[in-house]
């Protein structure tokens, strides 16, 4: 080795490896050395060569960064999928027949009212999802919706999340149901929304699949989701067992799709019958709250 020539020291043998053929790929001439003393690998460059071979390695591990914390998301290939926001629009459709036209009156009948379901009233546990005590209310979920169901359908499926998540609403309602004894009367896509929520939670779980399987991130991300449970969904003036019974139903039936065989996850006429059942739901609910006594 020539005292004139540039050094490139490299923490091992492989990293020599790869930054060597990088150098070659950029036309420039190298060599791998060790120190006699410890060993040490070495990039031997001519000096004139220093300067670009130091900016090429650069660009390569820029362009090669592995973080263990980012993981390709399954399925759709989406991260936010915006066609949530044509899934809520409804909510804000019932809202304006309901408050602003005043056209008719859809909380009546629609609103979660246990004592109403005990004596067989059974399609408000599904009509109170879609409806909301006044404007502020609405835009509150409509925010939180697009976000957070938006995500997850990035995830799982536009048709699939959003069927998931409604059921999660009607879940909260019903745990409420279940629960509390007491009279209860509340309205709200919330449970809907935490319901996307829990679906997010346990999408990591996927990481089970894989050859290296990621307990810590699982952890992580379950502890995260809980997290952001406890800040938008335990505030004592809202309905906590609808928020909290609609992230357990949303997190439990997350976990059914996350180990799906993946020919029920891949196929878009899943999504698309998935999709048309969450409508059929909704309407045959509200056909059923609309009828005469």
């Amino acid at each position: 080795m020539q005292a004139v020539d540039a050094i490139i020291l490299v923490r091992s043998e492989r990293q020599a490896m790869d930054w060597s053929l990088v150098l070659v790929s950029q036309g420039i001439e190298t060599s791998i050395e060790r120190t006699p003393e410890g060993g040490q690998h070495l990039l031997v460059v001519h000096p004139a060569d220093h300067d670009r071979a130091i900016a090429a390695i650069k660009q390569y591990e820029r362009e090669n960064r592995v973080r263990r914390w980012q993981q390709p998301i399954r399925w759709t290939g989406l991260l936010l999928d915006w066609r949530v926001v044509f899934c809520l629009l409804p909510l804000m459709a019932v809202f304006f027949v309901n408050d602003v036209a005043g056209a008719v009156d859809l909380r009546t009948p629609g609103i979660m009212d246990n004592a109403a379901v005990r004596h067989g009233e059974w399609w408000r546990l599904f009509t109170a999802v879609t409806l909301h005590a006044d404007l502020g209310h609405l835009a509150s979920n409509f925010v939180m919706g697009v976000l957070l169901l938006g995500l997850a359908m990035g995830t799982y499926g536009t048709g699939k999340a959003l069927l998931a998540s409604y059921l999660a609403g009607v879940g909260g309602n019903l745990g409420g149901l279940l629960l509390l004894s007491g009279p209860h009367r509340c309205l709200g896509a919330s449970g809907m929304v935490l319901g996307a929520l829990g679906l997010l939670t346990v999408q990591s779980l996927s990481l089970l699949r894989g050859s290296e399987r990621q307990h810590a991130l699982i952890g992580r991300a379950v502890a995260g989701g809980f997290l952001l449970l406890v800040l938008i969904g335990l505030n004592p003036h809202t309905d906590v067992m609808g928020h909290v019974g609609g992230f357990a139903v949303g997190a439990a039936l997350g976990g059914v799709l996350v180990f799906l065989p993946e020919k029920w996850n891949r196929p878009a006429a899943v999504n698309r019958a998935c999709g048309i059942l969450c409508l059929v739901i909704v309407g045959a609910a509200w056909a059923r709250a609309l009828l005469p006594k």
